[in-house]
C-alpha cells in the first residue's frame, strides 16, 4: 500500500476465466482498487495513469480523466472503491500507475503513486 498525503491505495486483481479465450491470446483480469482517505481534507480523484506490463515485453500507458466515469470525492476516513478489467495477450502482466487528486480545501493537485501489482493466470511461475 502506497501513501501520498494521507491518501493510500490497495489493488486486488483477479484472473477472469471465465471472459478469456487463452487459444485467441485473450486474458482478461479484474483488478479492485480501494482508495483510503487518512487525511483531514476531503480529495478528488481527477484523472488516472496506468502503465501495463505484459509478459511479452509489450507496454502500454493509458491515461485518462477520474476512474470508471467518475472523478470521486472521498472524505476524511472513507474510502472509495471500484473494479476494472485489463486484456492481455498473454498469460502475465505488471501494471502500476498513479492518481491525481486534488486536496479540496486548498485546490492543490498532488500524486498517489500505486505500487506494481502482478496480474498472472493461477500456476504461472513468470
Amino acid at each position: 500500500m502506497d501513501e501520498s498525503r494521507g491518501v493510500s491505495v490497495e489493488v486486488q486483481p483477479e484472473f477472469r476465466a471465465d471472459e478469456s479465450a487463452p487459444g485467441e491470446g485473450r486474458y482478461v483480469f479484474s483488478y479492485t482498487v480501494t482508495v483510503h482517505n487518512a487525511s483531514r481534507h476531503s480529495v478528488q480523484l481527477m484523472a488516472r495513469h496506468w502503465t501495463i506490463t505484459q509478459g511479452s515485453g509489450k507496454v502500454q500507458d493509458v491515461r485518462g480523466k477520474g476512474v470508471v466515469g467518475q472523478q470521486p470525492v472521498i472524505g476524511p476516513g472513507q474510502h472509495f472503491r471500484y473494479t476494472s478489467r485489463a486484456i492481455l495477450d498473454g498469460p502475465v502482466g505488471v501494471m502500476q500507475g498513479d492518481y491525481t487528486c486534488v486536496d479540496t480545501a486548498t485546490q492543490r493537485p498532488f500524486e498517489v503513486p500505486i505500487a506494481p501489482f502482478r496480474l498472472a493466470c493461477p500456476n504461472q511461475v513468470h
